[in-house]
């Protein structure tokens, strides 16, 4: 994509993977992790989408990391249902903590469709790994857009995860996202009008974003 920083590459679980970094104007508050759509439709950190929820992270100054699952773009090994691709996103977080400027503070992870998925599967086995280890990194901020419900088990999730869904959307029905998120009884903010990829709404999605992150900071 024209404009964003070049990318560069980590060890990941199957190999290296490509990642793009992103700084705030000033000293990071936080480390976020975004993931990207189905690898296997088109999906890549690219995504206009994943660019969105990068751009609302560094604008309420989080560093942001996106990055290619396996097998896209300069990612190394091969499509693996959402395991592998849950095991990349770990890698990327544990890497990016490792940074004695990032160790202390807030970690948050987003991911759009597929990427919302695998966001939620990764928060769920960080949550896990912190529940035995003290050391072990302790996600304060769930964001999903549009998560891919309808093609895969999404796990529950905490009630204060953002969850952004298009009124429209015809590849993961509103219907669909209210199915899993009644047993849990977790708001859903709808973007009226508008679909899968918020064509025309993206800037209402980054300040929905945005909203969400300034009310936790301020702790609302």
């Amino acid at each position: 994509m024209i404009g964003r920083p070049a990318s560069t590459t980590l060890e990941g679980p199957a190999g290296l993977l490509e990642v793009v970094v992103e700084e705030p104007a000033q000293a990071p508050v936080g480390l976020a992790v975004v993931a990207h759509p189905h690898p296997l439709m088109g999906g890549t950190m690219d995504n206009k989408v994943v660019h969105t929820l990068v751009r609302a992270f560094v604008l309420q100054g989080w560093r942001a990391v996106r990055f290619n699952f396996r097998g896209v773009g300069r990612s190394a090994g091969a499509w693996d249902e959402g395991r592998g691709e849950t095991d990349d996103m770990l890698a990327v977080v544990a890497q990016h903590r490792a940074d004695p400027a990032l160790q202390d503070l807030p970690l948050a992870l987003a991911g759009f469709s597929f990427g919302g998925f695998v966001a939620a599967r990764a928060h769920a086995a960080l949550m896990a790994a912190a529940d035995t280890d003290p050391n072990a990194a302790r996600p304060s901020q769930l964001v999903l857009v549009s998560p891919a419900t309808t093609r895969f088990d999404v796990p529950p999730v905490p009630a204060h995860t953002l969850v952004v869904e298009g009124e429209e959307d015809d590849v993961v029905p509103l219907a669909d996202i209210l199915t899993w998120a009644r047993p849990q009884s977790l708001p859903i903010t709808v973007v009226p009008g508008t679909g899968h990829f918020f064509h025309g709404q993206l800037p209402t999605l980054r300040e929905v974003v945005r909203k969400h992150l300034r009310l936790a900071a301020a702790g609302g």
